[in-house]
């Protein structure tokens, strides 16, 4: 198991840039009156068929032509959310792109800590600059959105090789935390990290 769930993230990204993503979404939900973590991570990148799809479930199985790694992620993170009274959806068409769902029991005690999305969102953001990202972050009915291609069409190509503007995007992203841990504690009187 993965210590974090934001390396689960990371590595949906990671998969997503190796698919060809020109547009990664990644969704972080938390609804308290259903009691639900989700992490979703959509792209438009080559997508698989359904024999693809099903050989990317076997942990023994990669898709990468130079054999590196044994494909862990995808398994690893259907496992933890099915441990912790979760589900776990791969959905996933050619030429059309794959979305990863994970559903978590929010209260439940084996759920992996969501860990550190700002520095992992900085870290795809910056490995993938050619890459949109869309972040989306939802505590109840309290919504958070940072759409990179927003930034992009502002600034242009080269918007990532201005410190000010990598700046800008980590103090956006804590802005998102700050705000969904304090919808967080409003709607459930509590903190669930």
């Amino acid at each position: 198991m993965m210590r974090d769930l934001s390396m689960h993230v990371l590595d949906l990204i990671e998969n997503s840039a190796s698919a060809g993503a020109k547009r990664i979404t990644v969704e972080v939900f938390e609804d308290h009156s259903s009691g639900y973590l989700e992490i979703a991570v959509k792209d438009d990148g080559c997508g698989m068929s359904e024999e693809e799809a099903c050989k990317a479930l076997d942990p023994f199985y990669t898709g990468r032509k130079k054999r590196i790694g044994v494909g862990l992620g995808l398994p690893l993170l259907r496992a933890s959310a099915e441990h912790c009274a979760g589900s776990f959806e791969l959905n996933s068409r050619p030429g059309e792109g794959t979305e990863v769902r994970a559903r978590f029991s929010l209260d439940h005690v084996d759920r992996p800590p969501l860990g550190d999305l700002v520095s992992t969102l900085m870290v795809g953001i910056c490995a993938h600059r050619d890459v949109d990202f869309r972040f989306v972050r939802r505590v109840d009915s309290e919504e958070f959105v940072l759409d990179t291609s927003e930034i992009r069409e502002e600034l242009g190509d080269e918007l990532y090789d201005h410190p000010e503007v990598l700046s800008l995007l980590r103090r956006s992203l804590e802005e998102i935390e700050r705000l969904a841990s304090e919808a967080r504690v409003k709607a459930s009187g509590s903190i669930h990290v």
